[in-house]
């Protein structure tokens, strides 16, 4: 709706300003893909299949397995795409975001804590979106026990509004008693934690390098990536939105999940009308 009030022949305020005004993140107006090279593209989309399926998996590793594919391509150019995808092995660093070293990090709170009830814990993630002509960024928040998807934002680059942005929508329908992300600096940001903690939630990071810390995050990106992204290959940044809109409400509403004993996440979590 917001995007709707933005004039971009204004006499007077850019499209920047107007996006500021209105608390709309600016690269949610221009809808364009992040670009790269077409071969580049076709690499990104190769690797990131590859590291769904390994993903211990750092440069060296990912381009040999490259090269035994048919692409010849040195470390050093595997190392800037995997950056520029946010991605690295599962050691020894945290994996979609990088840390700030003068960021405040906190402990991890979930280890052998027996998850039981809906809104007990709920994390956040970003994953590399893999375009026919460029990528995008998508975040979304999770809660934990039902697995149901409580708001979600794509953006074109890894700033951190998007990731706050996602959390504000999510905290309008409730609030979990632990909130657990990794360590990147979208996350340990003091707009991002401080917003939790005045809500009197507790602030939860995996260990550096423990991806499966925040495992029901990463199940997640394997549905979406298997399930919706890479069988339609949208084209355009629209078309992706539309397309991950309902594929999100069919993964709330319809879609049964073994571990939670084939019901889907809405009846678990409790919220049946559909919400995107």
């Amino acid at each position: 709706m917001r995007r709707g009030w933005i004039e971009p022949g204004h006499p007077e305020w850019s499209v920047r300003r107007q996006c500021e005004l209105l608390g709309l993140n600016r690269a949610t107006w221009y809808y364009e893909a992040a670009a790269e090279s077409k071969e580049n593209l076709c690499l990104m989309r190769l690797i990131d299949e590859q590291f769904l399926r390994r993903p211990y998996f750092g440069s060296r590793r990912m381009g040999v397995w490259l090269e035994s594919v048919g692409q010849i391509v040195n470390r050093k150019r595997v190392q800037r795409l995997m950056r520029l995808m946010g991605i690295e092995a599962l050691y020894p660093k945290p994996r979609t975001t990088q840390r700030n070293a003068d960021h405040r990090v906190f402990p991890y709170l979930l280890r052998d804590v027996e998850i039981v009830r809906p809104d007990q814990v709920w994390s956040t993630d970003i994953t590399y979106v893999p375009m026919p002509r460029g990528f995008m960024y998508l975040t979304a928040v999770i809660d934990w026990y039902s697995r149901y998807v409580l708001a979600w934002r794509l953006s074109n680059s890894l700033e951190g509004s998007f990731c706050l942005e996602v959390l504000e929508e999510a905290l309008q329908g409730g609030q979990p008693e632990i909130f657990n992300t990794d360590q990147g600096v979208q996350y340990t940001a003091a707009a991002f934690t401080g917003r939790l903690q005045r809500a009197g939630i507790l602030v939860s990071m995996d260990g550096r390098g423990r991806a499966l810390d925040n495992v029901f995050v990463e199940r997640l990106w394997r549905s979406v990536k298997y399930e919706c992204l890479y069988p339609h290959g949208y084209a355009t940044v629209p078309a992706l939105e539309q397309g991950l809109g309902e594929y999100f409400d069919f993964y709330r509403h319809e879609r049964p999940h073994q571990g939670l004993e084939y019901s889907t996440p809405a009846k678990v979590y409790g919220r049946c009308p559909k919400r995107r």
